[in-house]
């Protein structure tokens, strides 16, 4: 996580931060929007749908994407080996942790999430921008794969032998509402973890204790990320979108570590209804 203050001196570093767009609302409007009428200064939007993800299908709505394509994405942004980079959203954080995760997966180790989103960078009276910037493109190298991925099976072993989370609201994870996908209800054995409780009422997140303290109520072990031992953990969601956040706040709260970080069932319920996979409710 990084606050609005240290992005904004990450911004007049030499090499400069590059600064991610990825505002984005289930059901649209488009963030692109937003973004065009005010982001941080030099920041590139980028896509969810388009550029984040690959089509929908089978594999869910928001599938991995093509390492080719994200490399192109990624270059076209201006992010370069060795450099710097801060993503940020409008709301708590989860569609910037799905550009950290990407990151990470991709083999890329420097990147960030901006802590209060664009809401915090505006409220701490930092100077905000209209202009679309063409920056100077990247050379980063993705090399896919540096993050553990679940499938269903695994997903359904993870509920089974350790720790699954499921990111989704509670209403979603009992079964009682389902808005998108064709399925009500849960993976068997899954415990809820809404990402919205990684943000205090101010915005921002909570710290590392608070974090842990609320990991232990729902019921994940200290010990959960110690994939060498008998416990492990892993998030999926409703795309593989939020659940990102969950990986995110586990490395924040010390429970996993970049070393030994959580597992994320990227096609999450999306892929999981259409395997039509047994469903839990309550």
């Amino acid at each position: 996580m990084i606050t609005p203050e240290a992005l904004a001196d990450a911004l007049s570093a030499r090499p400069a931060a590059v600064v991610l767009d990825v505002r984005w609302r289930l059901g649209g409007p488009p963030g692109r929007q937003d973004y065009e009428v005010s982001h941080v200064p030099g920041a590139v939007y980028v896509d969810l749908d388009t550029e984040l993800s690959a089509p929908p299908g089978v594999d869910g709505r928001h599938p991995l994407p093509d390492p080719e394509r994200l490399q192109e994405v990624l270059r076209r942004a201006g992010v370069r080996e060795g450099g710097r980079v801060v993503a940020y959203d409008a709301a708590d954080g989860s569609v910037a942790a799905r550009v950290w995760w990407l990151l990470r997966w991709a083999g890329f180790g420097e990147v960030a999430v901006l802590d209060g989103g664009f809401a915090a960078w505006q409220a701490a009276g930092l100077p905000v921008s209209a202009e679309v910037p063409t920056p100077e493109v990247g050379d980063v190298v993705v090399r896919a794969g540096q993050m553990p991925v679940l499938d269903a099976d695994g997903a359904a072993a993870l509920a089974r032998d350790g720790v699954l989370l499921d990111a989704r609201a509670p209403q979603r994870y009992r079964g009682e509402t389902e808005p998108v996908d064709p399925k009500a209800g849960h993976i068997p054995g899954a415990l809820n973890a809404p990402s919205a409780g990684h943000v205090g009422e101010d915005g921002w997140w909570l710290g590392a204790e608070e974090l842990a303290r609320r990991f232990a109520g729902i019921g994940v072990p200290g010990d959960a990320g110690d994939v060498g031992g008998a416990v492990a953990v892993g998030a999926y969601c409703g795309s593989g979108v939020t659940a990102s956040s969950v990986v995110l706040a586990l490395e924040v709260a010390g429970i996993t570590s970049a070393e030994r970080p959580a597992a994320l069932y990227a096609g999450s319920w999306s892929n999981w209804c259409a395997l039509d996979r047994e469903v839990a409710t309550g």
